[in-house]
């Protein structure tokens, strides 16, 4: 059994549908480009068959993955979440005291991590660093620009 893969309802959704594209457009879409590099012959000098090759062989490895994630999803109940602590699935906002910064972020499991759109893993150094504190506390944190304070403002679904 590999290592359990937390996700969101929303990352599981994220995760079947890029599956699906996968199986059913991408599948299609290379067979095509082999099929049409075949007809141009000598495949020793062939680069369009070799490059739709490699693409097949990534996307049939991508495929493989996402089925392997699948069989150990545990999928975060966001409706049971508990806003007491910070755990995976719950949105926090911090005071960033060295920067005298509002920041919000949506702590996720590490396969749905977005940093640029505010979602950050659980196994981050703030992630893994916030988890298990309340409203109200100070946080240091090591990151690797060096230390961060954070105060905890509000913890919410």
């Amino acid at each position: 059994m590999g290592k359990q893969i937390l996700l969101t309802t929303e990352g599981l959704k994220n995760l079947e549908a890029e599956l699906e594209e996968l199986k059913v457009v991408k599948r299609k879409e290379i067979a095509e480009k082999i099929k049409v590099a075949l007809s141009f012959g000598d495949l020793s000098e062939n680069s369009e068959y070799d490059e739709a090759k490699n693409e097949q062989a990534m996307v049939e490895s991508r495929i493989v993955t996402i089925e392997n994630m699948l069989k150990n999803v545990k999928v975060i109940d966001e409706k049971e979440l508990s806003t007491e602590v910070i755990h995976v699935g719950l949105k926090v906002k911090l005071h960033d005291m060295e920067f005298d910064d509002v920041c919000e972020y949506h702590i996720v499991g590490s396969n749905e991590a977005d940093p640029v759109n505010g979602k950050i893993s659980d196994e981050s150094p703030v992630g893994a660093g916030l988890l298990g504190h309340k409203v109200g506390d100070k946080v240091e944190i090591e990151t690797p620009a060096g230390v961060s304070i954070y105060e905890v403002l509000e913890i919410s679904k």
